[in-house]
């Protein structure tokens, strides 16, 4: 059996410190997925209320983050699903 935190030769590289995020944000309880839009990066994107941040790890050992705030709290009005579908 592996020991817990044993990431064989990726410990302290990219996957390792992906690895690492991710445990820091299952302790924190923050809801999180994983994507991959590029051909070289794993994408996070996490939520918490007001929040949601798209954090990419790339290959080569970057990170890139955005970050995006709710505008204006929950609305209630209808027309926006029409709004939203218009921006294709």
């Amino acid at each position: 059996m592996t020991p817990v935190g044993f990431y064989g030769d990726a410990e302290g590289g990219i996957f390792g410190r992906l690895l690492d995020f991710l445990n820091r944000l299952d302790e924190a309880r923050i809801h999180f997925r994983l994507e991959h839009t590029r051909p070289d990066s794993v994408m996070v994107d996490a939520a918490v209320p007001g929040w949601r941040w798209e954090i990419e790890c790339m290959a080569d050992g970057s990170v890139d983050i955005e970050r995006y705030a709710s505008v204006a709290g929950v609305e209630n009005d209808p027309t926006m699903i029409e709004a939203l579908s218009a921006l294709d």
